[in-house]
């Protein structure tokens, strides 16, 4: 397999796994989030002071790049 195909399989698990929609997962990408750490993140139960994972990227992203959602880069101007 290559490099870019494993890189899409983890992201594809991780959307699957964590339930993630397609935008969050855009976010996750634009921050250079590593999908194979999203399990320390996503442990919302055992440690009631995290938000769950969805929030915390929208968050994350909200305070970086001071929008709320990434751009569409399909739309043709």
């Amino acid at each position: 397999m290559t490099k870019k195909r494993k890189n899409a399989d983890a992201w594809a698990q991780a959307k699957k796994k964590y339930r993630l929609s397609a935008e969050q997962i855009q976010m996750a990408k634009e921050l250079g989030m590593n999908p194979k750490k999203f399990g320390g993140l996503a442990n919302h139960k055992q440690e009631p002071w995290k938000a769950p994972l969805p929030d915390f990227i929208e968050d994350l992203y909200l305070k970086r790049f001071r929008r709320d959602r990434p751009l569409d880069r399909d739309a043709k101007s």
